[in-house]
């Protein structure tokens, strides 16, 4: 009977432990969520002039981090295979590598960037630098315009 109580209790001490590390809270990072809008990135990518300006929160996973300063984070929808950058001030919210693949709840303001093509090519140059990548300034033809995020705060879940 003893032995029978020991299996149970080492059964439930089991249980316990795993039911803790699923519970764990999230990391946070900047200001705590406030409950915006729910807005899904494709619908973000797909009419992004409505919501410029706005108080947005997004779900997606980690795809990318800014390797430099975790300045940044690229969030991408599952669903779609969109994705939108979470760019925060430098040295104010700072993203360590190790977020990347974690879910992520994100919440800042659409912003949309315009830059001339000298602008462009110089930003471009610095984001492959970032990464160790090469840069063909050929590539960037004219002005560029792009959407994302001025992020306010996230939550990252392990």
């Amino acid at each position: 009977m003893q032995r029978r109580w020991i299996g149970i209790l080492v059964l439930l001490g089991f249980l316990g432990a795993g039911s803790s590390s699923s519970s764990s809270s999230p990391s946070t990072y900047g200001q705590a969520l406030t409950g915006a809008e729910d807005v899904r990135i494709a619908e973000l990518t797909k009419s992004p002039e409505e919501y410029v300006g706005k108080t947005v929160r997004v779900t997606g996973l980690v795809e990318d981090v800014c390797p430099m300063k975790g300045c940044w984070i690229d969030i991408l929808e599952s669903d779609s295979g969109e994705t939108i950058r979470f760019k925060v001030a430098d040295g104010v919210i700072v993203f360590p590598v190790e977020v990347k693949g974690l879910e992520v709840v994100a919440e800042g303001v659409l912003q949309k960037k315009e830059m001339s093509e000298r602008r462009a090519k110089s930003w471009l140059r610095h984001l492959a630098e970032e990464k160790g990548e090469s840069f063909d300034e050929s590539s960037v033809t004219g002005p560029v315009i792009f959407y994302q995020i001025e992020g306010m705060g996230a939550e990252v879940s392990r």
